[in-house]
């Protein structure tokens, strides 16, 4: 007989294990079963919730991804009027966003985007919001706001694997991207 109200701790724990286990070895050549250990369960009740590790790795990403919109949710909130750009390229590169786990989903998210077509249909929603958010700050800011916001989120995402492949400064990519965006708007460094 199972568990009422099991299944979303089991979820969230399964969600957790993936993350940990591609963090722990660097790359998506993890089994179901090493995720299902980690999170202290079988893997039949592994691919019962989730059908496979795509699909597992799928949701972790949803989760990480949900994290990251937390982080730009609560910038935007905090942001003085005028900040919402600021706002926008510092929760980019808020600390949660550089876990060694959350660096480790990241960069075989982009991998996996390039073969899995849900993998990149989730990839474009978040380079599409990211857009939409930067045209929104930019309006008023820069003479084109659709380029100017290509170009910072090339910055943002370039800045971001720079930093995370090479352990880098948080906080140092989140100033060269605002450093540029200013100059991108005419407002000086």
């Amino acid at each position: 007989m199972p568990r009422l109200g099991q299944e979303p701790k089991r979820r969230a724990a399964l969600v957790a294990a993936t993350v940990a286990e591609v963090g722990a070895r660097g790359s998506l050549d993890v089994t179901v079963g090493q995720i299902a250990r980690r999170a202290g369960m079988s893997p039949a009740l592994a691919h019962h919730y989730f059908g496979g590790k795509a699909q597992i790795f799928l949701a972790a990403m949803r989760h990480i991804l949900t994290e990251y919109s937390d982080e730009v949710r609560a910038a935007l909130r905090a942001a003085p009027e005028g900040g919402r750009l600021e706002a926008l390229i510092t929760a980019n590169f808020a600390e949660s966003c550089f876990r060694p786990e959350t660096v480790a989903a990241w960069l075989n998210f982009y991998v996996l985007a390039r073969r899995d077509a849900a993998a990149a249909r989730l990839l474009r929603i978040y380079q599409r919001r990211l857009h939409s958010n930067l045209v929104h700050a930019l309006r008023g800011r820069a003479g084109d706001p659709q380029a100017a916001a290509r170009m910072l989120g090339a910055l943002i995402d370039g800045v971001y694997l720079r930093a995370a492949l090479d352990g880098g400064e948080v906080s140092l990519g989140a100033q060269e991207v605002l450093c540029a965006a200013r100059a991108l708007v005419g407002e000086g460094a």
